[in-house]
């Protein structure tokens, strides 16, 4: 099923109230689509799937056109989310900087998106107030919901590039939430955009008990979403969660899910496309039962459906999507 604003607001409060995460999930083109809303289904848990500028330009094609690519994503999920009736899926814009504006207003008024994400971190705090405002005055009409962050995220994801990473500080975090209404809150703290592993990885956690403490001490309590998740260890993640932690926000695990197991498809079969040595020209027949895509793009959507499986284990959705 898929979630408008309504409904995925009642997913997050379902999830902080209960302390567990909900696995929001970059997507680009069907097969991740599908994988990952079937892992969900498994499950029975409830999830968010995110696409960034990167993703709506890829879906497009060669036009890039940005609305026609949220567009298609959009459709896609909805028609596949709607066969499943044991969990539901919204859909999110992941890092729209301040140049995207236009575009996040288009999703909200076609009703593509269940919520969006305003990315004006690198804006003076001011002005990334300002901007953030403007992005919920807009989305809350029509009942999206939106993120907002504070800080700087190293590594990198599509445009968004960070060489350093800048640690939230409590008070501005109070400060923005009062003042933006925000629904869904980004720190930074300490996470990595990109490959990483976990263990090397300085978290803070601390940071986000503070903060979560001093929202709920000022009467602002909200969901609070760990950016740069995907090399994080299970402890890491569960940690986060009990700190108040409630979107956890997964992309490269996927991407790497896909490549690996393509790589090891074709490594096993590629006499099915390619003549082997010692076989003459004549001899050699292609084997369309082995290079018909299908065959190897489903391997790759079960791969990430079992990742998206083992997340909201470790994450403590499973069994609990608002629809049970």
């Amino acid at each position: 099923m898929f979630y408008r604003g309504d409904k995925l607001k009642q997913v997050f409060l379902k999830a902080k109230k209960t302390r567990f995460g909900i696995i929001a999930s970059n997507v680009v083109f069907d097969s991740a689509i599908r994988g990952i809303i079937q892992g969900y289904e498994t499950q029975r848990s409830d999830g968010l799937l995110q696409m960034s500028s990167g993703a709506v330009k890829y879906a497009a094609g060669d036009t890039k056109d940005i609305n026609t690519g949220a567009q298609m994503i959009s459709s896609m999920v909805k028609l596949i989310s709607a066969q499943y009736h044991n969990s539901g899926v919204g859909l999110h814009i992941d890092h729209a900087t301040p140049n995207y504006f236009d575009f996040i207003v288009y999703c909200i008024e076609n009703d593509l998106v269940s919520s969006v994400m305003i990315d004006a971190s690198k804006e003076k705090f001011e002005e990334n107030v300002r901007i953030s405002s403007e992005v919920v005055n807009i989305a809350h009409k029509h009942g999206v919901l939106v993120e907002g962050e504070i800080g700087y995220i190293k590594g990198d994801e599509d445009e968004i590039v960070s060489d350093s990473e800048l640690y939230t500080k409590p008070s501005e975090a109070l400060e923005y939430v009062k003042k933006t209404g925000v629904d869904l809150f980004a720190a930074s703290v300490g996470t990595n955009h990109g490959v990483t592993k976990g263990a090397k990885i300085k978290l803070k956690l601390d940071l986000i008990k503070e903060i979560d403490d001093l929202l709920i001490a000022n009467n602002v309590e909200t969901g609070l979403v760990l950016h740069g998740a995907s090399g994080l260890t299970a402890k890491q993640q569960t940690d986060a969660i009990k700190n108040g932690v409630v979107k956890i926000n997964k992309d490269t695990h996927y991407q790497m899910d896909f490549a690996r197991t393509a790589q090891a498809y074709w490594e096993k079969e590629k006499d099915a496309i390619v003549k082997p040595d010692g076989i003459s020209e004549d001899d050699y027949i292609m084997d369309k039962s082995r290079f018909d895509p299908r065959k190897w793009l489903i391997l790759s959507e079960k791969a990430m459906q079992a990742t998206v499986e083992e997340l909201v284990q470790i994450a403590g959705s499973a069994g609990k999507s608002i629809l049970l």
